[in-house]
């Protein structure tokens, strides 16, 4: 058991699928599993997803949820409150707490100093853990296995937490294959690369969306983070790879296009293909989300 949710690094294969079956439980189960519990959301930068899917997933397994959503400006951080001492108070309300934080390392000094779980809801340039946990989740629903998988991942791999996170749960597993394409300023950095040659992942750096597109059994799309950048990196890399209604016909039938969203430039697909195309699963992606947290809630709590 892990008491605090921190890294993807974090996970062994038999605890991720416990999770899998522990949230194909709850997909169709109504059962209120955390009855009395309360779920702390305490978020220093924008969320819809995270923050909204954890609020759910608590009062359908039966328990209550406080927040604060933008925690940099409505909470005591503004009076120079530091993060060790909120933390500190939160853990005497609540009985887990997802943190959402603008600086990596954020949620691991979190945890050193609270009394209850800890929940990485993103650290910066770090890790999004959960989010890795639910992708993984979509590719084992919508695929059928975790193994032999080649995975084109594409977009700002430089501060893509979800792409990072993504990277150690694919590492655990056999014959895997990366493709990572991005602008020659956003390539994912050195660590994640070792770590994967460490445990045998073949990867590659590559640049011509197109050409991969169809030996993919996974496109893994991802937004240029503007906000972490600055307006000339940005303009030099907005739009540089996107998917169309054109480009999606060299996927195999059999592959997915998954996105942690929210998309921008790097998604031109018409409503018509997003609705009607079965390769698009990043809508299915984000209501797996619910679910996955669902089990992480009761797996931490239960």
């Amino acid at each position: 058991m892990i008491k605090h949710f921190i890294e993807s690094q974090q996970l062994d294969k038999d605890t991720i699928f416990t999770l899998f079956n522990k949230t194909d439980e709850l997909i169709t189960s109504n059962e209120k599993l955390l009855p009395g519990k309360i779920l702390a959301t305490l978020f220093y930068e924008p969320s819809t997803r995270t923050r909204l899917s954890f609020e759910s997933a608590m009062l359908k397994l039966g328990g209550n949820v406080i927040s604060t959503e933008n925690a940099k400006e409505f909470s005591s951080a503004i009076k120079g409150e530091s993060l060790e001492d909120t933390i500190r108070i939160i853990s005497s309300y609540a009985d887990v707490i997802v943190i959402r934080h603008f600086e990596e390392g954020a949620a691991k000094i979190a945890s050193s100093v609270s009394s209850v779980p800890i929940i990485n809801g993103g650290d910066g340039s770090g890790q999004h853990p959960t989010q890795a946990l639910l992708d993984l989740y979509t590719i084992y629903k919508e695929i059928g296995r975790t193994d032999n998988l080649t995975v084109v991942i594409v977009g700002d791999l430089k501060h893509g937490r979800t792409v990072r996170s993504l990277c150690y749960l694919l590492g655990k597993f056999e014959k895997i294959k990366i493709i990572f394409l991005a602008p020659k300023h956003l390539l994912i950095k050195d660590d994640i690369k070792e770590y994967l040659r460490r445990h045998n992942v073949k990867f590659e750096e590559q640049t011509e969306l197109d050409r991969y597109l169809p030996e993919a059994d996974i496109v893994y799309m991802t937004r240029i983070q503007k906000e972490r950048m600055s307006d000339e990196e940005y303009q030099n890399a907005k739009e540089m790879y996107s998917i169309t209604d054109e480009n999606i016909k060299l996927l195999n039938k059999n592959a997915r296009l998954l996105h942690p969203l929210p998309h921008v430039e790097e998604i031109k697909l018409s409503f018509k293909t997003e609705r009607k195309d079965k390769r698009v699963a990043y809508f299915r992606q984000a209501e797996n989300g619910l679910y996955v947290r669902m089990a992480l809630l009761v797996y931490l709590l239960g």
